[in-house]
């Protein structure tokens, strides 16, 4: 097996093993000093914020999970490149509060030390994902504060 497909396969061990809610086992696949990144709007969605190490990334998946019963991905592009591996995904979150689905895309970069994951880098239509959290269209407040404020 080489690196590259060594890596793929645990890229996706790690999101399966997210999306059944076995934290501790996602997060052994990590390394101690982990560092997470994500690029979403914080005033909205404050655990969102860069998280470093195990603990700060386990309380983040914790507070994910609170707020989701069921978390779903499809993982249609899968590639690697040594200690490199960018995933495009489809993802759906089940909302606790009303089982209504949170469906987004996004493009996840992980980078290997020692056959851990020591960085991931999160990329989201965050427009689109904001609108379904909130459960409301964003366009015409983004619209009326840009209008109010000239």
């Amino acid at each position: 097996m080489t690196i590259d497909s060594l890596n793929r396969q645990r890229v996706l061990h790690l999101l399966e093993s997210f999306a059944r809610g076995d934290l501790e086992a996602a997060l052994s696949c990590c390394t101690d000093d982990v560092d997470f990144l994500t690029h979403a709007p914080i005033d909205i969605l404050p655990h969102m914020v860069p998280r470093h190490g195990k603990e700060e990334l386990r309380a983040l998946w914790q507070t994910v999970w609170s707020r989701y019963s069921e978390i779903r991905y499809k993982a249609p592009h899968v590639l690697a490149d040594g200690d490199e591996v960018a995933t495009y995904l489809h993802t759906y979150f089940r909302k606790r509060s009303n089982d209504r689905i949170v469906q987004f895309d996004m493009a996840v970069f992980y980078t290997f030390r020692g056959g851990l994951v020591a960085q991931i880098r999160e990329i989201i239509d965050s427009y689109d994902l904001v609108q379904q959290v909130l459960e409301r269209e964003i366009g015409p407040l983004i619209a009326g504060a840009q209008t109010d404020g000239v």
